[in-house]
């Protein structure tokens, strides 16, 4: 059987974007889970706290900050509402929850914040501070770029009710 001879946009296309950002994405998350370990915390529970913490907020909200399907919110929110460091709080109509942090979940992030620390500063030193930055940046004008096409495609969605 004859090999396929890539076309020209095959060629000048550096290959898959959500591939290698997935691959980094589970890179940087093994280095922080391993700190945050000593804490008890995962990664994205830490981020989650953080969020809450600085502001209660309901679940739907909540969920477009952290640019969540609602449904993977509520999942990570379980372990967090069982291990008592957030409660959802009754909103403004019998559907509507509020999270809010508990103190004990204040705590967690206390105890967790010196291991983020320790990761953060292994992933800068390793990086190097201009990668990082540049990273943050690219990151950052990325996720304003895309924030219309997602609503587009979020409107045409029949999970668009769900969100």
């Amino acid at each position: 059987m004859p090999i396929a001879t890539p076309s020209a946009t095959e060629l000048s296309s550096p290959g898959c974007t959500c591939s290698a950002l997935r691959k980094l994405t589970r890179t940087v998350t093994r280095l922080y889970d391993f700190h945050m370990l000593q804490a008890g915390l995962k990664t994205t529970q830490y981020s989650l706290l953080r969020h809450v913490a600085y502001q209660a907020l309901p679940v739907a909200e909540l969920a477009l900050q952290m640019r969540a399907e609602r449904t993977t919110l509520t999942r990570n929110l379980k372990p967090l509402i069982d291990a008592g460091w957030v409660t959802l709080l009754p909103g403004q109509d019998a559907r509507q929850r509020i999270v809010t942090i508990t103190d004990t979940g204040r705590s967690s992030i206390k105890a967790a914040k010196q291991a983020w620390r320790v990761a953060q500063t292994e992933l800068e030193q390793t990086l190097g501070m201009d990668m990082v930055r540049a990273l943050h940046l690219d990151v950052d004008t990325a996720l304003e770029q895309l924030h219309p096409l997602i609503e587009k495609i979020e409107k045409k969605s029949p999970k668009s009710a769900d969100n």
